[in-house]
C-alpha cells in the first residue's frame, strides 16, 4: 500500500538524526555523509545491476540530483553539531514549503485547497513543537543560529532534489518511469562522489577503524535511512506528488524528537507531543489527497 510505504520510510528517515549524532562522535559532518552515500550507492548500483544508457541531458539532471542530495547531507548533518535533534528535524522537514512554491510558480496556479489545510496544520505542528525548545545544549554550543540556518539550507535542498527526480525519472515523450533502483544508483553514486571530493577538501577523513560507536552510525544511517527509507521516499514518486511526499517528511520532526527524548535525554514537553499530534493530522490529510488523486488518474 503506496501509503504505508511511504510512512514505514520516514520513519527510518526519522531516525537518522539519532544515527548522524553517534557518527559526528568519530568523524566530520561531510565525511559522515560521504560514507553514508559511499556504502548506500555500492548496494544501490549492484541492486540495479550497473547502469543502464540514458541521454546525455537525463544524466546531467541525475547528477544535479546526486548534487543537490549531497549538500542536503552535508548541511543537515553538520547542523547537528550545533542545534538539537529536534530542532534541526523541524527546519529540515519545511521542504513542502519550497516545493508547493516552485510548483506554483512553474504551473501559474493557485495551491489546492486541501494541501493548504493540510500544510497549515504540519506547520502549525512544527511551530508548536519548535517553540518547546530542548533543555540539552547541542555539542558544539553558543551557534544555535548556524545550525538552524544549515537545517534550513538542507531542506531547500532536498526539495530541489525531489523535483528534479521527478522530472528526470520520466522518459521524454511517454508517461514511462524509471525503475526506482535505477534511479537512486544514480543519484547516490553521483552524490557520493561529490561528498568524497568534498571531504578531501574539507579534510574530513573516516572515523577510526576502532570506533564501533561511529560506524555503527554511519553503517545505520546508510542501511536503514538511506537504503530503506530515501529509496521508498523515491519510490513513493510514482503514486505522489513530490508536494506530497515532501509534507510527509513533517513526521521526521516528532519522531526525532521522540527518539531523541529516550536516547539523549532532550526534553520532550506536552508541547511537542500536542505539535506531532497536529503534524500526524496534516500528513494524514496529504496522504488522502495523495491517494484520492491517485484513484482518479487511474479511472481516467
Amino acid at each position: 500500500m503506496p501509503a504505508v510505504r511511504l510512512l514505514g520510510a520516514q520513519l527510518a528517515i526519522g531516525a537518522a538524526a539519532i544515527f548522524a549524532r553517534f557518527a559526528l562522535s568519530g568523524a566530520g559532518p561531510v565525511a559522515v555523509a560521504a560514507l553514508r552515500l559511499a556504502i548506500a550507492a555500492v548496494i544501490a548500483i549492484v541492486i540495479a545491476r550497473g547502469f543502464s544508457r540514458l541521454s546525455p541531458r537525463r544524466e546531467l539532471a541525475f547528477a544535479l540530483a546526486g548534487l543537490a542530495l549531497a549538500l542536503h547531507f552535508a548541511t543537515w548533518i553538520a547542523s547537528l553539531s550545533y542545534t538539537s535533534v529536534a530542532v534541526s528535524t523541524l527546519l529540515v522537514t519545511t521542504t513542502p514549503i519550497w516545493t508547493e512554491i516552485f510548483d506554483v510558480v512553474r504551473e501559474r496556479r493557485a495551491p489546492e485547497r486541501t494541501y493548504l489545510v493540510a500544510l497549515a496544520l504540519a506547520l502549525a505542528g512544527v511551530a508548536i513543537i519548535a517553540l518547546a525548545r530542548t533543555s540539552v545544549p547541542a555539542p558544539i554550543p553558543g551557534h544555535a543560529l548556524l545550525g538552524d540556518g544549515l537545517a534550513l539550507f538542507g531542506s531547500v535542498a532536498i526539495g530541489a532534489y525531489l523535483l528534479i527526480v521527478r522530472d528526470a525519472g520520466v522518459t521524454p515523450g511517454t508517461t514511462k518511469r524509471l525503475a526506482t533502483r535505477a534511479i537512486v544508483a544514480r543519484t547516490y553514486g553521483w552524490a557520493a562522489l561529490a561528498l568524497a571530493a568534498a571531504s578531501l577538501v574539507a579534510h574530513q577523513g573516516p572515523p577510526r577503524a576502532s570506533d564501533v560507536t561511529a560506524w555503527a552510525g554511519i553503517l545505520a544511517m546508510a542501511l536503514v535511512s538511506q537504503l530503506l527509507g530515501h529509496t521508498a521516499l523515491n519510490a513513493a514518486l510514482r503514486d505522489f506528488t513530490p508536494s506530497v511526499v515532501a509534507l510527509t517528511t513533517l513526521l521526521e520532526a516528532p519522531i526525532a524528537a521522540i527518539l531523541a527524548a529516550a536516547i539523549f535525554h532532550e526534553t520532550l514537553s506536552w508541547q511537542a507531543a500536542t505539535g506531532a499530534a497536529f503534524v500526524l493530522a496534516g500528513t494524514g490529510v496529504a496522504l488522502r489527497r495523495g491517494n484520492d488523486a491517485t484513484v482518479t488518474r487511474e479511472k481516467t
